[in-house]
């Protein structure tokens, strides 16, 4: 299975988060999973490569714009590259070549793609798994702003099962095998009549 991550590219965060990305990377490869991901070579991108090479099973496929292709960036450990024209297209050959999608920790550019990917889950374009990484406890405050996104009407709630919630990396990985798609259509969320 492909399995799309998203992450930070940063070089300033806590290693227990690289760690994190690290050990998601050797279980992929373990369970003989293949990483598609921003093709970085730094932060959690870099981890879960870093990772799945340890192990060495499983491809590893980057996706990155031409632009990026410059000394130190991209990940070189990898089995296939594809190099996009722009940051957009990057995103829908990662959402194409994927299976399933894992948000670890990250920034702006995680956070686009996460809402991005759960839009498009909505909106029935697609019926794959969609798991967030909880390392550390650092989307409690994610968790809590979609349960005031439904509290407060701007949000369906059923949405909120359209997502699950991970501490441990096994258990990304098990919620991934086990996943057993649900009928998704726009009606659920938004009647239309």
């Amino acid at each position: 299975m492909n399995i799309c991550i998203y992450g930070a590219s940063s070089t300033l965060i806590d290693d227990s988060y690289i760690k994190a990305g690290e050990k998601l990377g050797r279980v992929m490869s373990e369970h003989n999973h293949s990483l598609v991901f921003g093709g970085g070579a730094s932060g959690l991108m870099g981890a879960v490569a870093r990772g799945m090479t340890a192990i060495g099973k499983g491809k590893i496929i980057g996706i990155a714009p031409s632009f990026m292709n410059v000394d130190g960036i991209l990940y070189e450990g990898c089995t296939d590259f594809i190099y996009s024209e722009t940051m957009r297209e990057r995103k829908q050959l990662m959402d194409e070549n994927s299976d399933a999608f894992v948000v670890t920790p990250g920034g702006i550019g995680t956070f686009d793609e996460f809402f991005e990917i759960l839009t498009l889950k909505q909106l029935g374009r697609h019926n794959k798994p969609i798991v967030i990484l909880n390392t550390n406890g650092y989307y409690e405050h994610l968790k809590s702003f979609l349960q005031n996104c439904i509290d407060e009407k701007f949000m369906n709630p059923a949405c909120a099962d359209l997502i699950h919630f991970a501490d441990e990396p096994e258990d990304v990985i098990s919620y991934i095998e086990n996943y057993i798609p649900k009928e998704n259509t726009v009606s659920v969320f938004k009647p239309i009549k």
